[in-house]
């Protein structure tokens, strides 16, 4: 019995002990929800909202400067105007016409990554095919994975905007190649071998 009323004594010393130190955090400033981000007006106001205005680079494919990777392996940004290239589906992507391997270098553009053309998943797909209704598994070399074809899931238009904050990141490369080329293929099996 005194066991209980010890065990009784230390749970409720514990428990003021946090409802105390939760006074003391409440008497702490707040910070003001139009202090949360770049927006400076209440969260819950959504009259007369918008973002900032956004110029993306103008310059056609080919003449563009292209940017270096934001660290190893990271999709690259698009350096190039992306007006009349959008939207991307599977029947239509425009992207293809310069950046697959076949035609990228007489184009002058970076070509896609073998990690486009691997299906990640056609084991799973395999295994699917035996009930009725399953997809047909990805069987091309040459054709890109399905989880692929939307370009623009990975890859962004670089725009002429100020950061709203200030990045620090100082990206580290095993090799200087991987600031302009994937490596993520070789090295997806990396510390299993």
């Amino acid at each position: 019995m005194k066991l209980n009323k010890v065990k009784g004594v230390g749970f409720s010393f514990v428990l003021l002990a946090l409802l105390a130190a939760g006074c003391g955090a409440a008497n702490q400033k707040m910070i003001d929800d139009t202090q949360l981000s770049y927006r400076n007006v209440p969260l819950t106001d959504e009259k007369d909202v918008a973002p900032p205005p956004v110029e993306f680079t103008k310059a056609a494919p080919g003449t563009a400067k292209r940017f270096q990777r934001s660290y190893e392996n990271a999709p690259p940004m698009i350096p190039h105007s992306v007006e009349g290239l959008l939207p991307i589906t599977k029947d239509n992507n425009a992207c293809l016409g310069c950046h697959l391997p076949s035609v990228a270098k007489s184009m002058g553009a970076t070509p896609l990554s073998p990690t486009h053309f691997k299906d990640f998943f056609a084991e799973t797909k395999e295994k699917l095919q035996k009930f009725d209704g399953a997809s047909k598994v990805h069987q091309g070399k040459d054709d890109i994975a399905p989880q692929r074809f939307n370009c623009s899931q990975c890859h962004a238009p670089q725009a002429n905007v100020k950061p709203l904050v200030a990045n620090k990141f100082k990206p580290e490369f095993r090799s200087p190649e991987t600031k302009s080329k994937s490596t993520l293929l070789e090295q997806l099996n990396e510390g299993i071998q």
